[in-house]
């Protein structure tokens, strides 16, 4: 099997930020899949499984009634390897476009108060494993990282030459 462009990421010079994964068409329609990093890979910890559902709840929850994203946002969900995000949208913004997005969906984690949106058994598969003081943690260091940082390196991979899989999708390999 070949490999798929997310894997052909060098994952030891990945940064926190917010990146162009793939962008694919579906009929007419445009849709870009953002990663949005939060720990550089094999670096640092992972997020704990936990805050991550937490953070994936609580945001999910905060896009889906964002007046201005709801309407464009097809998916949000954790990596596996729990050191970031994918946000799948409609049409083919920019990782700029999305700073003020990611922005306001990482401050509204890190000052959310109350109980976490779907969290009842009858609304979620693991109801039990939710931990919202160590989401707001990590959402925290990630406002704090997002607003500190050169915004340069928070919006491209690191890359030296960029491929093209044959159907034409791009991707950066070093």
């Amino acid at each position: 099997m070949k490999m798929i462009p997310s894997f052909s990421v060098d994952h030891t010079r990945i940064v926190p930020g917010i990146f162009e994964s793939r962008v694919d068409m579906i009929g007419e329609e445009t849709i870009t899949t953002f990663d949005i990093r939060l720990k550089k890979p094999n670096a640092e910890p992972a997020v704990a499984p936990a805050a991550m559902h937490t953070m994936e709840h609580v945001i999910a929850t905060y896009l889906r009634n964002d007046p201005e994203w709801k309407d464009q946002l097809i998916y949000w969900g954790p990596m596996g390897c729990l050191t970031g995000f994918y946000i799948i949208v409609k049409g083919r913004p920019e990782p700029a476009e999305m700073y003020p997005i990611m922005l306001k969906s990482f401050e509204h984690m890190r000052d959310f108060e109350g109980e976490v949106p779907g969290t009842s058994p009858e609304n979620c598969g693991n109801c039990l494993m939710h931990d919202l003081p160590m989401a707001k943690w990590e959402a925290d260091r990630f406002v704090e990282y997002l607003t500190t940082a050169d915004k340069e390196a928070i919006f491209e991979y690191p890359k030296t030459s960029k491929l093209t899989l044959e159907d034409g999708q791009e991707f950066f390999d070093s």
